[in-house]
């Protein structure tokens, strides 16, 4: 047997022994162990009195981060698709309206997973994708009504053919 296993072998019960042992414990619990006292100026009861900017300034998510600026600024292309509402179906992009479809799907998600939470940015992302939905479904039903009427206009110039065929035939 080795002399240190010989050492660990007859030092085990110094080291078990309970004044041994109260002693490392009580020390190291002085050595590592912090007591925080609270002030009058931290703790929930100084957060209930602080004003809802001071609450915003200086949250992980508040008014000097990307996490606001990035939706107020992004509300702008929501905007913006609202009021294109008003345009023409024929007008608009069904490739640019998919995108932003896709985007506001896919980034809502995302908002969701995130630390912090952003549900500022995922409402409106939200939002993005139900204005690119409702563009989407109206460039796709106005490409169905061209269809149906290049069809019966096809089937008219077909029937006037026959018409001036049988015309010149008598």
């Amino acid at each position: 047997m080795s002399p240190t296993g010989n050492f660990y072998r007859a030092s085990r019960p110094i080291f078990r022994s309970s004044q041994f042992y109260s002693n490392y414990t009580r020390a190291a619990f002085r050595q590592n162990a912090k007591r925080f006292q609270s002030t009058a100026g931290s703790g929930p009861e100084a957060q209930a009195q602080q004003s809802f900017f001071k609450r915003m300034w200086d949250s992980p998510i508040g008014l000097k981060t990307v996490h606001f600026w990035a939706p107020v600024m992004k509300w702008a292309l929501v905007l913006a698709g609202v009021s294109d509402f008003a345009r023409p179906a024929e007008k608009l992009s069904l490739t640019q309206n998919a995108a932003l479809t896709a985007t506001g799907a896919i980034w809502t998600r995302w908002c969701l997973i995130i630390k912090p939470k952003n549900y500022l940015l995922a409402a409106v992302n939200f939002f993005l994708g139900i204005v690119g939905a409702v563009q989407v479904t109206r460039i796709m039903m106005y490409n169905q009504s061209q269809k149906k009427l290049t069809a019966a206009a096809g089937d008219t110039a077909t029937k006037v053919k026959e018409e001036v065929k049988e015309a010149v035939k008598a």
